[in-house]
């Protein structure tokens, strides 16, 4: 049995990763804030560190003692860039400067985003040896926390794993769209066109990082990201852009006619820099902001599974459409979307 911490444990991705290691036999601990909502964690068996990855001392606590850790902390919207920051990139310095001080260091597993590459040109797919060039402060601050927990490599072993837009049962960030098509039978699209996507389900991306922890390719010693070496983008072989996403749940949510709606470029900006506005007279970051408008406004966000193919011998069991048809029911079940 071997000892595992994860950082970001009460999200979306962290659950169902801490369950699945558990069910592997292995003890598993995680760093939360106090605030964190651990009922599912601790009915999972999981014990828990209290504090957050900015804090040294806290960072110093969790890591103790650990062979893995599977560095899920992260904020994905922030009313300034420097708070991004703050944890994205400084978290991710904190707990690879902690994991490196032991005499039996971790592996470390750094979950980023696609969004600290950034896109490529239509019609191409990015490939883990492509120069990084973001093109949000989310994706920036991402691709500096990637570059923080490199500053460690010659001490520990590092694989950064870098998810397209996930997506299962008990997600939250998608529902919206679903109950939109649902009770208007529409689909509004930013624009007339619209970047291909890059997706995961959440249980493939689960078994992505367990065989990325268990036998995926590490940092260089030097750094150097050139190669792709140490770097694999977790994506479906699959890209659908945003509106045929929406002609292929809407059989799924019984609206086979919902009509797709392009909106004028201009008006997702307006409406995304109101809300920009307000969500920082209510002190609350929200989702819908600039920063994602500005990453909806690109020529493609296609990423390759080659690498997670060749290397971890992984490729994704269901099809896209069948797991938006598994999401949906679960909705469903749930009572979601009615």
């Amino acid at each position: 049995m071997s000892h595992v911490l994860i950082t970001g444990a009460s999200g979306f991705i962290g659950q169902p990763l801490a369950r699945a290691l558990r069910k592997q036999g292995h003890s598993v601990r995680c760093l939360v804030r106090k605030s964190s909502a651990t009922e599912q964690l601790r009915e999972a068996g999981a014990e828990f560190v209290y504090g957050d990855v900015t804090d040294s001392a806290a960072c110093a606590e969790a890591v103790s003692g650990v062979d893995t850790v599977y560095h899920l902390a992260g904020m994905t919207a922030a009313l300034k860039y420097d708070e991004m920051l703050r944890v994205n990139r400084d978290g991710c310095w904190q707990l690879a400067a902690a994991a490196s001080k032991l005499d039996r260091p971790p592996t470390v597993l750094v979950v980023s985003s696609i969004a600290a590459a950034g896109p490529t040109s239509r019609g191409q797919i990015r490939r883990e040896s492509d120069p990084p060039n973001p093109c949000s402060h989310y994706g920036r601050s991402k691709l500096a926390g990637e570059r923080a927990a490199a500053e460690f490599s010659a001490q520990l072993p590092i694989t950064v794993v870098r998810p397209g837009i996930v997506f299962g049962p008990s997600n939250t960030q998608m529902l919206p769209m679903f109950q939109f098509i649902r009770r208007f039978r529409c689909h509004p699209v930013p624009g007339w066109t619209v970047p291909p996507l890059s997706y995961i389900y959440i249980d493939d991306l689960v078994e992505i990082l367990l065989r990325a922890a268990e036998r995926g390719t590490r940092l260089p010693a030097n750094g150097a990201a050139a190669s792709g070496q140490g770097y694999y983008f977790a994506a479906a072989p699959e890209y659908p852009d945003y509106a045929a996403l929406g002609r292929l749940v809407r059989p799924f949510l019984q609206r086979p006619w919902a009509w797709i709606v392009p909106m004028p470029k201009p008006l997702p900006k307006i409406v995304a820099g109101t809300n920009e506005v307000l969500m920082k007279l209510r002190g609350k970051p929200e989702m819908f902001n600039l920063d994602k408008i500005r990453e909806a406004g690109v020529a493609s966000w296609a990423c390759s599974h080659e690498a997670v193919k060749a290397d971890l011998d992984f490729e994704p069991p269901e099809s896209l459409t069948d797991r938006f048809e598994q999401t949906v029911a679960w909705y469903r079940r749930a009572g979601w979307i009615r």
